[in-house]
């Protein structure tokens, strides 16, 4: 079951986020992989500046999490992760989809560049690359993050930005 989470389920997201984030480990950048991959005041920083956050339930059990930050004139894909061990199973899919279903605005992912399973997923899913500079200036408009990350990073889209 696909649901909206709450400032209650804090904890099981903190904790999808970073064992999903273990992926990253050896992949990006040795510079900007730490632990936790996202810190709880992280986390509450992304909920107070207007993430929103649904979450695949299964028996109970928070599973995945993927969140959705309107920014105007386009929405973003943001902290989109799948427990370690329910991944390949479609709830990255599923919660896709439900959030796509949910806006007309065109979405932007952010992602590492080394991250090709997710490169791969996005575009399984309709999302396509956009070019390097056009990455640069829409990594520089609609998010925050430091000059690595924006060399380390691509940008895919749904609908063409």
């Amino acid at each position: 079951m696909i649901r909206l989470c709450e400032k209650k389920d804090e904890e099981n997201m903190y904790r999808i986020i970073n064992d999903a984030a273990k992926a990253y480990q050896g992949v990006i950048p040795e510079d900007r992989y730490h632990e936790p991959y996202m810190s709880r005041a992280e986390l509450d920083h992304e909920m107070k500046d207007g993430v929103v956050f649904w979450g695949f339930e299964d028996k109970g059990e928070l599973c995945g999490v993927m969140g959705i930050q309107d920014k105007g004139e386009v929405a973003l894909i943001r902290h989109a992760y799948v427990r370690t061990a329910q991944r390949q199973g479609g709830i990255g899919t599923r919660l896709l989809t439900h959030i796509i279903e949910r806006t007309d605005k065109p979405i932007l992912i952010g992602t590492w560049e080394a991250a090709d399973w997710a490169i791969s997923f996005y575009t399984k899913n309709g999302f396509n690359l956009v070019q390097p500079d056009e990455k640069r200036n829409l990594l520089n408009q609609y998010w925050n993050i430091p000059e690595r990350q924006i060399e380390t990073s691509v940008v895919l889209s749904n609908k063409g930005c």
